[in-house]
């Protein structure tokens, strides 16, 4: 919506009374109801502008909630095989996974330090 003017809606009132009989004469009266109706254009333009950035708000956050929907409902990618779903267990003897030494073969390395603020790095 186009901005109205500060004297715009002064012109139409007076018109408006003119076509039904009444002028408006230059006068005490005259000047409050153009004061009036300065203020009330400025009322209407800052609504409007209001209404506008909260289209826009409401406009931004209901993509969000259908990014949300979509994501939530999309279809996953294929469905593994039964066979691929459960892998078989893997069995090992109590000698097969120690060394001569009696440590565990295989990965016992120590956690790595976590970085400032707690948080794990990535691998």
């Amino acid at each position: 919506m186009k901005p109205i003017q500060k004297d715009e809606l002064y012109d139409n009132l007076s018109q408006f009374l003119k076509s039904k009989g009444i002028e408006l004469k230059e006068g005490t009266y005259t000047k409050s109801v153009h004061a009036g109706c300065s203020m009330l254009a400025d009322a209407i333009n800052l609504s409007q502008a209001g209404l506008e950035r909260a289209k826009n708000e409401l406009e931004k956050r209901l993509d969000q909630v259908r990014q949300v929907i979509h994501e939530s409902t999309a279809p996953k990618g294929p469905e593994p095989t039964v066979e691929a779903k459960t892998p078989e267990p893997k069995v090992q003897s109590p000698s097969s996974g120690t060394k001569a030494s009696g440590r565990a073969t295989g990965n016992s390395r120590k956690p790595k330090a976590r970085a400032k603020g707690g948080k794990k790095r990535a691998k």
